[in-house]
């Protein structure tokens, strides 16, 4: 790849793009890019000197990002092959690159912690950066959300030779990686509107594991379909919580905190104390230590990061905890598939035991809810009160008769109902929350200030 002057980003709103940008920003390139809608991203963004139009029309393209021989343009699948900007750069001669393409060539001559699956990838990169970083070996991290230590979801080291990156599976982006150390999380069937069949899924993570460096190594979660087909220099390790060459012993859980200890291969690292104290952040947690571990980061240093990990923004993520035991509680998170929908809910009941639970959750994408409304309801019967908004569609067009209702009509929570965005902020104050969580991949991150001001509005 040329040693351009310039970048374009078409879908420079997207998470995985802005780390991208924030990289070559912080190497001295000019960055500009194109979006759909603004966001509190794009924003940023924009402050840290990113030019984003949010109309398509190639006449909007700054002048330095018009020359083919000193401008590389980066798209994300997410943007149709319609889109004018990007007809424009395919039709004058510039090179284009998918995102995952740029940044397995970033990332190509680092040694690079991997961290794919389903659920799970984005709190467990996260947590890995974070330990690099305050170990002093220093990383640079791509990651798939945004750190509440960092307000960033880019981390920069000159100097340290570790990357960590969020394998993302959707389209296949994580096979333009090389990594030393690969982790796989979890490989519930996902993206079947890319794969087709969850055979294929699976094939495509057994794929990425061929992919392995000679002499790295592979982290896997015990019980996975997936049957790993590493080189014959790279060493195979599993993790769980209770069993596996890595897992946690001694859990300990009161006042609003977990501690337990690490048994690895070669010790056990007693007394880590959960910095987000939620269950599935054990397992998180376990899997970010044993890749750390792998590269010689101090246990002392491991153990002090994971205590201080404030967690990604909309990662379990809470938005109101009022004092005492009856105080109400508001909680977000991601989750948008129904394993991780399923975690976040069994979560916040053990956080909560006895306490009365309200789930708001908006759809992403119409062949996710198509595929998978029965998992989708299952999980979210796990509440007192469920109440669905319509799907987000992200880059889907409608699929007639797929609907938020194939969802509702499956829950068995004796009370559920489907609101508007605009009933809902209207309604909240109809209700008597006592723990909230809000939940999905959409655009329900734009609601989360105008509900937690109406349930703070509330009268008990």
């Amino acid at each position: 790849m040329k040693d351009f002057e310039s970048l374009y980003f078409v879908g420079a709103g997207g998470i995985g793009m802005a780390a991208l940008e924030r990289y070559f920003l912080a190497k001295g390139k000019r960055v500009a890019g194109y979006d759909r809608t603004p966001s509190d991203l794009t924003r940023a963004l924009e402050q840290e000197g990113v030019h984003i139009d949010f109309d398509e029309s190639p006449d909007l393209i700054p002048d330095y990002c018009r020359d083919p021989e000193r401008t590389l343009v980066v798209y994300t699948p997410a943007v149709p092959d319609s889109h004018q900007g990007l007809t424009f750069f395919r039709n004058n001669g510039f090179e284009v690159l998918k995102r995952a393409a740029l940044l397995g060539v970033v990332t190509s001559h680092s040694r690079g912690l991997c961290f794919a699956g389903t659920h799970g990838k984005t709190t467990t990169s996260s947590m890995a950066a974070h330990i690099l970083h305050s170990s002093g070996l220093g990383c640079n991290a791509f990651l798939g959300g945004v750190l509440r230590n960092y307000d960033s979801n880019f981390l920069l080291s000159p100097t340290s030779p570790f990357s960590v990156i969020e394998a993302d599976e959707f389209d296949r982006s994580f096979h333009h990686l090389r990594p030393h150390i690969a982790v796989v999380t979890s490989t519930d069937p996902d993206h079947l509107d890319i794969y087709g069949t969850a055979e294929a899924y699976l094939e495509s993570f057994a794929h990425f594991t061929e992919l392995i460096q000679p002499g790295g190594a592979l982290i896997v979660h015990t019980g996975l379909a997936l049957k790993p087909r590493v080189g014959k220099d790279v060493i195979i390790y599993t993790y769980c919580r209770d069993e596996g060459d890595f897992h946690a012993t001694n859990i300990r859980k009161g006042d609003g905190e977990i501690t337990f200890d690490l048994v690895t291969p070669w010790e056990t690292l007693s007394d880590i104390s959960l910095g987000v104290p939620v269950d599935i952040n054990i397992e998180n947690a376990i899997a970010a230590m044993a890749a750390c571990r792998l590269v010689d980061v101090p246990l002392g240093a491991m153990r002090d990061a994971i205590s201080t990990f404030m967690g990604p923004k909309r990662r379990f993520e809470f938005w109101l905890k009022e004092p005492g035991v009856k105080g109400r509680v508001m909680i977000d998170d991601y989750a948008h598939h129904p394993g991780e929908l399923r975690a976040s809910i069994s979560s916040v009941r053990d956080l909560y035991p006895g306490r009365r639970l309200t789930v708001i959750f908006q759809p992403h994408l119409y062949t996710r809810t198509r595929d998978f409304a029965p998992e989708f309801a299952s999980a979210l019967s796990l509440a007192d009160e469920v109440i669905l908004l319509p799907i987000y569609p992200a880059r889907e067009e409608p699929i007639p008769g797929v609907t938020s209702e194939m969802i509702l009509q499956q829950v068995t929570s004796t009370k559920k109902c489907i609101y508007s965005k605009e009933n809902l902020i209207k309604s909240i104050h109809l209700s008597n929350f006592d723990v909230l969580l809000t939940a999905g991949a959409g655009d329900i991150a734009n609601l989360l200030p105008e509900i937690c001001d109406e349930f703070k509005k509330q009268k008990r």
